[in-house]
């Protein structure tokens, strides 16, 4: 008697019908706020960047707008350096921002350890201050700036340019909030085994916000180098021009280049890009740390 042995088809067990995933109506609108966030904020840029590359051959009215040039080029840029000394003005923006970034980690790490950690008469009334100077728009007091730098005859020098960001209240509010995180045990067995002030200041605290320092020092620079009205303002000689100040040289007055002026944007965009690259690490760190470092 021969037994015949099954199929493999007949005693395979029958496979469920795969099911589709759903995608949930919430997914969908999160994705479409992204994109429009990115196309609002990294749209500009892109043209920017788009524009400056362009060529004599390239319409630069056409509709719908071409966003990759058919004849890319990099003479704008040479031309840009021709007509503007880039690195003189280069040089004026970097002095500008080591004046505001140093003084911002300095003042600002300072002032801020003072209000969140030390207890004196009037400490109340002087963050109250900060909280209001932070909500004045600095147009309304940009003249009482100038007449104070005049009176100080520092006008049409960089250090008048950088005197008024030198420490700014959303520094020190971010400093005030970065020490008031951190555990009261720590200072208190620092000052058990017989540390001053400065010593726990700089010990025991200063190491625990690095991360937000490096968020001061990047907020800082950005506003500087990006600064227009004020150096505007203050400087009269074009040997003191910052670059963005120096750079609207590029614009004529019966004729403007699109192309050069966007070559000219993203000139100015470089240093930044290259201080963020270098200090992206900290930055991020700094914005999710909350002062006691795991």
């Amino acid at each position: 008697m021969t037994v015949t042995a099954p199929s493999a088809t007949s005693s395979a067990a029958p496979q469920a019908p795969r099911r589709r995933r759903r995608v949930r109506p919430g997914t969908v609108v999160q994705y479409l706020v992204l994109v429009a966030m990115f196309l609002l904020l990294a749209g500009p840029l892109v043209w920017q960047l788009s524009l400056s590359l362009k060529g004599a051959g390239d319409d630069l009215y056409a509709r719908p707008p071409q966003l990759v040039p058919t004849d890319p080029t990099l003479t704008n840029f040479a031309e840009v350096l021709d007509r503007v000394p880039v690195l003189h003005y280069v040089g004026n923006s970097v002095v500008v921002a080591a004046f505001v970034v140093g003084g911002n980690v300095v003042g600002a790490t300072l002032a801020g350890y003072a209000l969140a950690r030390l207890r004196f008469r009037g400490r109340s009334l002087v963050l109250g201050l900060l909280l209001t100077a932070m909500l004045v728009p600095v147009e309304t007091v940009i003249v009482s700036q100038f007449l104070l730098v005049r009176s100080m005859q520092l006008q049409n020098t960089l250090l008048g340019v950088a005197l008024p960001t030198l420490i700014t209240a959303l520094n020190v509010f971010l400093m005030r909030n970065a020490f008031a995180a951190i555990p009261k045990e720590l200072e208190e067995a620092a000052t058990i085994d017989g540390a001053n002030a400065w010593q726990r200041f700089l010990r025991i605290c200063v190491p625990q916000v690095k991360g937000v320092i490096t968020v001061v020092a990047i907020f800082s620079f950005v506003g500087a180098w990006n600064d227009f009205l004020w150096p505007l303002i203050v400087l009269s000689d074009d040997s003191q021009y910052t670059l963005t100040v120096g750079l609207n040289r590029l614009r004529g007055t019966f004729y403007d280049d699109p192309r050069l002026i966007a070559a000219g944007t993203v000139v100015a965009l470089v240093p930044i890009v290259a201080f963020f690259a270098l200090l992206q690490r900290y930055f991020f760190r700094g914005l999710e740390s909350g002062g006691l470092k795991g």
